[in-house]
């Protein structure tokens, strides 16, 4: 039996407001992968150091989210070319930019000043492509950080843990609380595998809005790591909806894990489920394939297609890409999906904004 729908007020955004209304007029453009991007650079253990961590102790090639602070300009550009390609809504280079993320690098005392700087990178790259008839907003990206407070890294002791509750919610605080004074509009929470992460995400992130004052969009999106339909920590699509719905989200979808062909039941099942809900989806270019330049199988104009059949179906109001996908990926992703109308949610929650904005 389906859970009545929650009615809920128009939600009075400080930034971010004219979100709504976008996603009610069109279907709207996410960015594609950044670690793809930056593979493309080819850069070394120097570029990821810089002058700064030149005497760092442990190993930093591969710690992308530092870059914001040695390579910016890197960064900066791949913004660039997102938005040139059309993304209405670019992500902050701050997928692993918590504190617990941050520690396997020993870098976890840096990580509010690399969010601040993530964020002021996308900020720069939006304010700069924006017009008053297509605005570009930045998203502050909150990853799922490599540990799990479901789920016992020990398969011989099913009770342990390696992180918790309370230590996520502190670290998810100072991260947003860096994003938010670096200049994001909304907040995307994304590539949740354990949805107890993301709780503490969703809590942290209701708690600064409450202490600053500020309200901002949330998206939510979760991770569908096998054929089971199922995220890592045990829940189906429609669970993993009814667990997050709390928060009210801008939007709720799917991302990463699976390409577009694979997602397509689960992305079904969730714009069924989630009714009142705008839906996003940003898939990856197919599945992992060593032998291509991106790393996965799908081409531009195959993932293109897949995601402008989504669109064609009626089942999207966000449309993007992840691991795989390229500048020219989120393309052809735009051009398909804008000869289709934004999916309808039942119960329109932002109903009162969008007059307003009218």
């Amino acid at each position: 039996m389906n859970a009545p729908t929650v009615a809920r007020p128009a939600a009075a955004y400080t930034r971010g407001a004219a979100l709504p209304a976008l996603l009610a007029q069109r279907i709207a453009v996410l960015d594609g992968a950044m670690g793809t991007m930056i593979q493309r650079y080819k850069l070394t253990e120097a570029d990821f150091r810089g002058t700064r961590f030149a005497d760092h102790p442990k190993d930093l090639k591969g710690n992308n989210d530092l870059l914001v602070l040695t390579r910016p300009d890197v960064i900066s550009e791949i913004h660039r070319q997102y938005l040139d390609a059309g993304a209405d809504i670019i992500e902050t280079n701050t997928f692993g930019t918590t504190t617990v993320a941050q520690e396997d690098y020993g870098l976890e005392a840096f990580a509010y000043e690399m969010n601040v700087a993530a964020a002021k990178l996308a900020r720069q790259a939006c304010d700069a492509f924006s017009t008053p008839d297509k605005p570009r907003f930045a998203a502050g990206a909150l990853g799922p950080t490599p540990r799990t407070a479901s789920i016992s890294p020990d398969v011989n002791d099913p009770g342990a843990r390696n992180v918790d509750f309370d230590t996520l919610r502190a670290a998810y605080y100072e991260q947003a609380k860096g994003l938010l004074e670096g200049g994001v509009d909304l907040f995307l929470i994304e590539t949740i595998f354990d949805t107890l992460n993301a709780k503490a995400a969703i809590f942290a992130v209701d708690q600064l809005m409450e202490d600053t004052g500020e309200r901002l969009p949330v998206i939510i999106s979760g991770t569908v790591t096998d054929a089971s339909g199922r995220i890592l920590s045990g829940q189906t699509v429609t669970a993993f909806w009814h667990s997050v719905r709390h928060a009210r989200p801008l939007a709720i979808g799917l991302n990463c894990a699976l390409g577009a062909a694979l997602m397509r039941p689960y992305i079904e099942e969730l714009s069924k489920a989630a009714g009142d809900t705008p839906i996003s989806c940003y898939p990856n270019a197919g599945l992992p394939n060593p032998m291509s330049d991106t790393g996965f199988d799908e081409t531009p104009d195959v993932t293109g297609r897949l995601v402008g059949e989504f669109a064609a179906a009626g089942f999207l109001n966000i449309a993007g890409g992840c691991c795989g996908t390229t500048p020219d990926h989120i393309r052809a992703i735009a051009q398909k999906v804008a000869a289709y109308q934004p999916r309808r949610w039942g119960q329109p929650i932002f109903s009162g904004l969008i007059a307003e904005e009218a």
